[in-house]
């Protein structure tokens, strides 16, 4: 698993970074070390950010389909959960995450970057749910997360067809948020995420918390989430420091600690 996934950790930014070349398949080994992979980034205080980074030629190009073409209906229950918990290990990481696509995100992997908070793409990134292609529907979020992200039209499109969408249409309908020159994706990614790193770690955390929490449930119950987060924070040292510098040094100056 270890050379599959791996944790990579430099100024408060941590890469989980996928190895398993030609082009990332979503094996069950891989997945395995991708939900250890994302725990570990969770768990660690070091990392205040992260990247999630398939390298420089593919994100991920899907789910591995020699390893599941011969599965039956009580295997797959078990491995499509897998991958759902590998890749939910994903989204619920209290910090902040983009993904860093270069070349395909299809199918899985796709659904991998959908975990994350931001989606950084190459220009000549190429991004769909080809599942229906082969007879199937997207498992592992795909038709849960992206039309919550892009809306119920466009990603009913994408599913129906299963067809790839380049780096401008997936930034015209919200499916990324930047696209950069292929080889500037992963230092666009650093440069996103060390701003995030630098700052209040629980404040971070309590506000992911709250928005993520919030979509799902009625206006009135996400105020009250929102209202309890807000007031944890005032248990805080980055509170403390927050709001004694700007009353001293004016606002954006504060150096926060991350508790």
């Amino acid at each position: 698993m270890a050379e599959l996934v791996r944790l990579d950790v430099a100024d408060g930014i941590g890469t989980i970074r996928l190895d398993r070349p030609p082009v990332n398949a979503l094996n069950d080994a891989l997945v395995a070390g991708l939900a250890t992979t994302a725990a570990a980034a969770a768990a660690d205080d070091a990392v205040r950010a992260v990247i999630l980074y398939g390298g420089e030629k593919v994100f991920a190009a899907g789910a591995d389909i020699k390893e599941m073409a011969g599965a039956d209906y009580v295997a797959m229950t078990a491995r499509s959960g897998g991958l759902q918990a590998a890749i939910g290990a994903v989204a619920a990481i209290g910090k902040p995450v983009v993904a860093a696509i270069t070349g395909y995100a299809l199918g899985g992997g796709l659904e991998l970057a959908l975990a994350a908070d931001f989606r950084i793409a190459g220009e000549g990134a190429r991004m769909g749910q080809p599942e229906i292609l082969l007879g199937v529907i997207p498992g592992a979020g795909g038709t849960q997360r992206l039309p919550r992200l892009i809306g119920p039209s466009r990603a009913k499109d994408l599913v129906f067809s299963g067809r790839m969408a380049g780096a401008p249409e997936a930034l015209a309908i919200g499916l990324v948020d930047k696209v950069v020159p292929d080889a500037d994706v992963y230092t666009a990614a650093v440069e996103m995420m060390a701003s995030y790193a630098s700052g209040p770690a629980v404040a971070l955390r309590a506000a992911k918390q709250a928005i993520d929490d919030g979509l799902g449930v009625d206006l009135a119950t996400g105020l009250a989430i929102e209202r309890v987060q807000f007031a944890a924070l005032f248990g805080t040292e980055d509170q403390r420091e927050g709001m004694r510098s700007f009353i001293e040094n004016g606002p954006g100056k504060a150096q926060f600690k991350g508790h």
